[in-house]
């Protein structure tokens, strides 16, 4: 594997535009639950009681679907940035990033010190609470004391429309503005690295095959396998922290010996 962690880091090098795309994995070395594992939330719940359709028609279903939002936002809000999350930071200080594209809704890249400009949350965030009416937005923690106080399904302060934090629901519509630039950005990088992501949800799985048609180099760190593997010009089947930190180590290894005049994955 260490000649795998030498090779991405001097693609990441000598790249001019990298993406890094990111997908459950990476949370749940934070400490954040794979909800869809035996156990998680969807063993509780029944994932058809939570279509967006429901809840917009039902405050039985809005009362439901907050007491499952609260359970799953605790362990978001108490989570911290790992190895990798800060590696990718760190990428983008060290002028290596182009953007992050993320599928998970935790907010811990901006924790972790990314841009908010360089982070493009195509499944929204858990940390904002949206109204389905007018569109105004509030801070979790607000609408939270809410239901801490016996409040079952918070409305809008402003119009009374239905509250929903700010997430992309079961049959509700991919965020066009956010989704239009990650197939942007994947179809004009050179570098596509993946990290934590099973790659099966569509259609953000989509983004790496946009990049690697598009001549991009495809990068694929998971724990498990992916059905885009084959296609990938380096796998390393590992934890995301570890891996990104060495990536981390050697990229700065090779800008001190690039500054130095002696460059390295030339």
């Amino acid at each position: 594997m260490k000649s795998e962690i030498d090779e991405v880091a001097g693609w990441i090098l000598n790249a001019k535009r990298t993406v890094v795309f990111t997908g459950a994995g990476l949370s749940t070395e934070s400490g954040i639950p794979d909800f869809r594992s035996p156990g998680g939330v969807w063993d509780r719940y029944n994932p058809e009681d939570f279509y967006f359709q429901k809840f917009i028609s039902s405050e039985v279903s809005r009362q439901k679907y907050w007491q499952m939002a609260t359970e799953m936002y605790e362990p978001m809000k108490r989570a911290q940035p790992n190895l990798a999350h800060l590696a990718i930071a760190e990428m983008e200080r060290l002028g290596k990033l182009d953007s992050v594209i993320t599928q998970n809704v935790d907010g811990l890249h901006l924790k972790a010190g990314n841009s908010p400009e360089k982070v493009i949350e195509l499944h929204g965030t858990a940390m904002r609470v949206s109204c389905l009416h007018c569109q105004r937005r509030y801070d979790r923690e607000m609408i939270q004391k809410r239901i801490k106080e016996g409040v079952k399904a918070p409305a809008c302060d402003d119009c009374g429309g239905p509250l929903k934090p700010a997430t992309i629901s079961f049959g509700q519509a991919m965020p066009e503005t956010e989704t239009q630039q990650a197939y942007s950005l994947s179809s004009l990088c050179d570098l596509f690295i993946v990290i934590g992501s099973s790659l099966v949800v569509h259609p953000a799985a989509s983004m790496p095959l946009v990049a690697k048609k598009a001549g991009a180099k495809l990068v694929i760190i998971n724990r498990d396998p992916t059905p885009y593997d084959d296609m990938a010009d380096a796998v390393i089947h590992d934890q995301a922290g570890p891996t990104m930190d060495s990536i981390l180590k050697n990229l700065k290894h090779g800008l001190v010996s690039r500054d130095q005049g002696l460059g390295i994955g030339d």
